[in-house]
Order: C-alpha cells, then sequence, then structure tokens
C-alpha cells in the first residue's frame, strides 16, 4: 500500500483570505483538509465554504492560547489571560502556568468541547483536531483532547512531532524550539495510541519559511509506506490579515504559490502517496482506546 498524505492548513477561519487561499488550493488538487477555528472572525465564511466543498477534510483547529474563548468566560476561568475575556497571548505563559497546575484540565475540556460542538453544529463532521500553537505536545492537553475525542467521536488527533531529519532543515532559533518541544514527545505516546493519529508529520518547522524549495525538500521526504501529514499555513496578506494578531502575513501568500507549483510534482514520483484528508485515513472514535489507560 503507498504512503498516504493529508494536506492541511492551519487557521481556516481566521480571514476571509485565508478561507479563499483554501478554497482554491483545494480546487486545484494542492490541499485536502483544513483545520477550522472556532472561534475565527471568518468561521461563518469558512462554514459556506467547506459546506460547498464535501470532498474537503475539516478538523478543529482548537484554541488555547493567543485568541478569544468559544466558551463562557466566568467558566473557564484558569485559561484566561489578564484581562479575563480572552487566552493567555504567550505560548510561554501557557506552558508555565499548566506545568505549574494553574489550568484545570477540566476547562481545557470543556472549552474545546465547545469549539469542536461548535463546528459540528454548523453542519461538518470534525475529522480530527490539532492545536494552535501546537498546545497538545504537551500530555496534560493531549489528555483532554483524548477525552473530548472520545465524547464527539472524533477520530484522529494531529501528530506534533516531526522527524528528525525534517527538523534539521529549519532555521537554528526555529530548530532550538521543535527541539524542546520534542522533549515531550515520550509523554504524548503514552497518552495518545498510535490508532489514532499519523506516522508522522512534516512542515511544522517550516512555519514561517515554507517556500517553493523547502516544500519540494519536505515532499521529497515522505516515506513511501505509511500515514502523514503536511502542515502548511497558506492565505492573502490583505487587510483582514492585518486587522488580526498572528506573525505570518506576507509568508502566507508564499506558502500558497509553493503549494500550486509544488504538489502535482508529488504525483510524478516512481512510489507517489495517495493524496486524502483525515476522514479517510481513520474511522469513528476506537472506544476500547481508554483515555484511562495512561497516566502522565
Amino acid at each position: 500500500m503507498p504512503a498516504r498524505l493529508i494536506l492541511n492548513a492551519d487557521d481556516f477561519g481566521l480571514t476571509p483570505g485565508i478561507n479563499r487561499a483554501v478554497a482554491e488550493l483545494h480546487l486545484a488538487g494542492a490541499l485536502t483538509s483544513a483545520s477550522l477555528m472556532a472561534g475565527g472572525p471568518a468561521f461563518d465564511d469558512a462554514v459556506r465554504i467547506a459546506l460547498a466543498l464535501p470532498r474537503l477534510g475539516v478538523g478543529c483547529h482548537v484554541v488555547l492560547t493567543d485568541g478569544v474563548p468559544v466558551s463562557s468566560p466566568e467558566t473557564i476561568a484558569t485559561l484566561l489571560g489578564a484581562d479575563g475575556k480572552s487566552f493567555r497571548p504567550k505560548l510561554t505563559h501557557f506552558l508555565r502556568d499548566l506545568l505549574l497546575g494553574r489550568i484545570r484540565r477540566e476547562e481545557i475540556e470543556r472549552e474545546t468541547l465547545a469549539q469542536v460542538r461548535k463546528i459540528q453544529r454548523a453542519g461538518i463532521r470534525v475529522t480530527h483536531l490539532d492545536t494552535h500553537k501546537h498546545t497538545h505536545v504537551f500530555p496534560p492537553v493531549a489528555r483532554a483532547l483524548l477525552r473530548v475525542m472520545q465524547t464527539t467521536s472524533v477520530a484522529a488527533l494531529r501528530n506534533p512531532f516531526e522527524p528528525a531529519h525534517s527538523r534539521m532543515q529549519a532555521r537554528l532559533k526555529r530548530r532550538l524550539q521543535i527541539f524542546l518541544l520534542s522533549q515531550f514527545r515520550a509523554g504524548f505516546q503514552r497518552v495518545i495510541p498510535p490508532g489514532l493519529t499519523t506516522d508522522g508529520t512534516f512542515g511544522i518547522s517550516a512555519t514561517g519559511s515554507l517556500n517553493a524549495v523547502e516544500l519540494r525538500a519536505l515532499l521529497q521526504q515522505i516515506p513511501t509506506h505509511g500515514t502523514f501529514e503536511l502542515v502548511c499555513h497558506p492565505g492573502y496578506n490583505d487587510q483582514d490579515l492585518q486587522a488580526v494578531a498572528t506573525r505570518l502575513r506576507g509568508h502566507r501568500e508564499i506558502e500558497r504559490q509553493a503549494l500550486l507549483g509544488e504538489v502535482s510534482g508529488i504525483l510524478l514520483h516512481p512510489q507517489p502517496p495517495q493524496l486524502i484528508h483525515y476522514g479517510e485515513a481513520f474511522g469513528d472514535f476506537d472506544r476500547s482506546q481508554s483515555p484511562e489507560r495512561s497516566e502522565l
């Protein structure tokens, strides 16, 4: 059986320009999946697009930092920053308070469930979960997401760890950040059974630098067997994007052009991967995979 590759765009629902890029890339055969932000300013526009593109897999891009909640703020107080209305803006502050026990796991579950349910109520089948800034690399978050998967029958969770040879292409500072986060790999693997995630993920360390050359190199590294995901952040750098908090602006255009120009080339490989979305790789949630099996 050939390898299977999920081409997934994060931040679906953040702006209409990002939504438009997702639709264009999917119709061009350069994108199979997108992760929808339930609290995104352009959520309704993204839902309209998703419902019009039934072959586009749509996951929930769970936001627990650098954003606004779907739940009522008083029900998730430990997840919020100093203003009591939005999440902590920095990942480092989220990690600090998570490790110090200042964030309640039941509130992570409550907010994640609210985000998933909002997407499902819009008529969309949620194919998988992943997280903004990859917060589920931390086992307490991964465990909370697993409980939500069991509740909602979402069958898959992103594997947030890259192969070492993929990380080596990243810039030095980014490579160091990814290395530090990779130290949580063992804890993640104890929490998440293999049948609920892919064999690996590419593109995380290339966030902010994924141009045509880097994308071509990553696509050439995809193994010939197994199920893998390529993470990307395409979009249009327009006025709407300028109005939201994101460090990725002009580079979204570069990624969009790279995907349009390079993805078709992978199908010319001697053993090309099958391009799929999460819903085509994973069935319903396996109830035998209980979150109580693993301890942190």
